[in-house]
């Protein structure tokens, strides 16, 4: 979901040092030949789509209870809480943890949590705190499934897929995207959110099974690390004494806690300003969806993960949201979300790819954690804040002010890592055009001079 900026200095394979080692080809979805990836793969289409499922049905469930936008960035908030609180310790024990035994106990208590709902609400006992207790119970498998997750894709394809596998994982997550608000927004408004959930508790006998059938001779074999004082601080230390990690880390970090809160702005788009209802709700998904997975296959394809277009994509990410906020009709608020689906999934996957590849697989654990931290945990800050603004203000004011402090984010970070990369911000005009881009520091002094 390659390398980063500054990944030229990041530790190397051995077999990859030497000049002559041919470099492997690769296709867009050259990682899928290999058989334990592959299962991984499949079992994690038919999860994810309920995983989508599931959160279309919460979110719309929270709001028929409640009637507050508010109430669904609480919940949001709650599911993205253990990951602020716990992340970086989820880290820690991953990088301790085999890997398998790890997540086969995370998908399981997953599908408990999912079926439990489903009881619930089918039953017709559910209220807004047993849908609070769920999300919170789901963020708490997270801590440690997300990356365990992560981290294992390097242990199935070894390093000269990573990059592919990491994109091919951000596309099979979209796909599911595609196709589990659109079944989401049928059941709900045939039979309720209740199927919804337990369709997602079902869902994840396929990644287990997929995780049984692996062949473990076949995996790549990670020295896991020994327990032992001063981990946690190892692992920021490590980070802060990098900047081409810690950067894109603060990117996402700021994204995700004030531009990704698309469950509170969407269903108050669906519900407050074009009065659509929940089929309105799916469709703003899906056609999210469907911009994010061509961002996942159009960088599936993309030979490296270069810290422009990570800035780019983050600028046109915040740009894009802002115009969608002024939106003044339906269909080209909904057409907006494609757009958008593109950028913000380029931002994720390129901030991905180029952390993974360029921090030390002994590492890898802790650093994908903090990561994630920052991308899913900054949300319980934000979600809340972000609900208050658009429940005080509208879902215009809400939506644009998430793009605004996104796209401030994206230039800073920018700027920061043309700095350490040693490049300088260089205007001029190319074919009668005006042109802006960053050249080395030399390059931009010798054309002043």
């Amino acid at each position: 979901m390659s390398t980063g900026p500054g990944a030229d200095s990041a530790p190397a394979p051995a077999a990859h040092n030497s000049p002559s080692a041919p470099k492997p080809r690769s296709s867009m979805f050259s990682s899928l030949k290999i058989r334990n990836y592959r299962l991984f793969f499949t079992g994690q289409v038919v999860s994810n789509t309920g995983t989508w499922m599931q959160r279309i049905a919460q979110d719309w469930l929270v709001l028929s209870l409640t009637g507050s936008s508010a109430a669904v960035g609480i919940t949001t908030a709650l599911q993205f809480l253990p990951m602020l609180l716990f992340g970086l310790y989820g880290g820690v024990l991953v990088d301790r943890l085999p890997k398998r035994p790890t997540l086969l106990a995370t998908q399981t208590a997953m599908g408990l949590t999912g079926l439990a709902l489903a009881f619930l609400t089918i039953s017709g006992h559910v209220q807004v705190w047993h849908v609070y207790v769920a999300a919170f119970a789901v963020g708490l498998a997270t801590v440690i499934d997300n990356p365990a997750r992560q981290s294992f894709v390097s242990e199935m394809v070894g390093p000269d897929q990573l990059q592919n596998a990491v994109s091919l994982n951000s596309a099979n997550f979209q796909s599911a995207r595609l196709v589990g608000p659109a079944v989401a927004g049928v059941l709900i408004t045939s039979v309720g959110t209740g199927w919804a959930f337990l369709l997602n508790g079902l869902s994840f006998v396929a990644p287990i099974a997929g995780l049984l059938l692996m062949r473990s001779r076949e995996l790549n074999q990670v020295e896991r690390t020994p327990r032992g004082k001063g981990q946690l601080r190892e692992g920021l230390r490590y980070v802060a004494g990098r900047p081409d990690l810690m950067w894109p880390i603060i990117l996402v970090g700021f994204i995700g806690t004030f531009g990704f809160n698309f469950p509170v702005w969407l269903s108050a788009y669906a519900d407050d300003v074009f009065h659509a209802g929940a089929g309105a709700y799916s469709l703003f998904n899906t056609l999210m969806a469907v911009g994010s997975l061509a961002g996942a296959l159009l960088a599936a394809r993309r030979g490296t993960a270069r810290a422009r277009v990570l800035v780019a994509a983050a600028v046109a990410f915040g740009v894009l949201e802002i115009v969608a906020a002024l939106a003044p009709s339906y269909w080209l608020f909904a057409l907006l979300m494609v757009p958008i689906g593109i950028a913000g999934l380029t931002v994720n996957v390129t901030a991905n790819t180029a952390v993974q590849m360029g921090t030390d697989p002994a590492m890898r654990g802790r650093v994908m954690a903090l990561f994630m931290m920052v991308f899913m945990g900054g949300t319980p800050l934000g979600a809340p804040v972000v609900g208050w603004i658009t429940d005080a203000y509208g879902p215009r004011v809400g939506f644009a002010v998430g793009g605004v402090v996104s796209a401030l984010a994206a230039v800073t970070v920018g700027l920061a890592l043309a700095r350490v990369g040693g490049l300088r911000l260089s205007v001029g005009w190319h074919h009668g055009h005006p042109q802006v881009r960053f050249v080395p520091r030399e390059r931009a002094l010798a054309t002043a001079a």
